[in-house]
């Protein structure tokens, strides 16, 4: 019996911790369900921002607001970036975060590949705050610049159907793609 708990504990001790998971219900002219696994062990600190703001349903209704044909595709400014506010400016959004002070950068050797997600930033490393992008293709002059939060697992195919920026910094003309819901799981 002795044997037989003690091989029962050293399994439970050796089995991976599974991450939370962030389901983004994409709506607009594309739609469909995006799921990242978020990286709690990588950046801790930038993911339990992200849990809190959803948790909040800030990032309901928030706008791709800067879509880069093979780079990536950035969302997440829940001030300016709220399309079903009554005072929503397309040509505003991207331009703020939340209330909540910005965060200190948590660099890893973690690649930016193809479905990673990554947290935007002024040129200070210390500034990112809500806003995050996913990455359509590899982009290694990234690498330890950005800090890492989490990987697409489900629906890249919906990620790669978001409406493309046609405009100054590949900002979005016309009507963005928008977050609809977005939610946190514990796996």
């Amino acid at each position: 019996m002795r044997t037989l708990i003690a091989a029962a504990t050293a399994a439970l001790v050796a089995a991976p911790a599974l991450a939370d998971q962030m389901r983004i219900d994409v709506a607009g002219g594309t739609s469909g369900t995006i799921v990242i696994d978020l990286f709690e062990d990588v950046a801790p600190a930038h993911v339990e921002r992200i849990e809190a703001l959803a948790g909040e349903g800030a990032y309901d209704g928030v706008v791709f607001h800067r879509v880069i044909d093979g780079f990536m595709a950035q969302t997440g400014d829940v001030r300016f970036g709220d399309s079903t506010a009554a005072e929503f400016d397309m040509a505003s959004a991207g331009m703020g975060g939340s209330e909540m002070p910005d965060l200190a950068a948590e660099f890893s050797d973690t690649p930016f590949t193809r479905g990673m997600v990554g947290m935007a930033r002024s040129m200070d490393p210390d500034s990112a705050n809500s806003q995050f992008f996913i990455m359509f293709a590899d982009a290694p002059h990234l690498n330890g610049q950005y800090t890492i939060v989490g990987e697409v697992v489900e629906g890249m195919d919906v990620v790669d159907a978001i409406k493309r920026g046609t405009g100054p910094n590949g900002s979005v003309v016309g009507e963005p793609d928008r977050m609809e819901s977005v939610t946190i799981t514990a796996e």
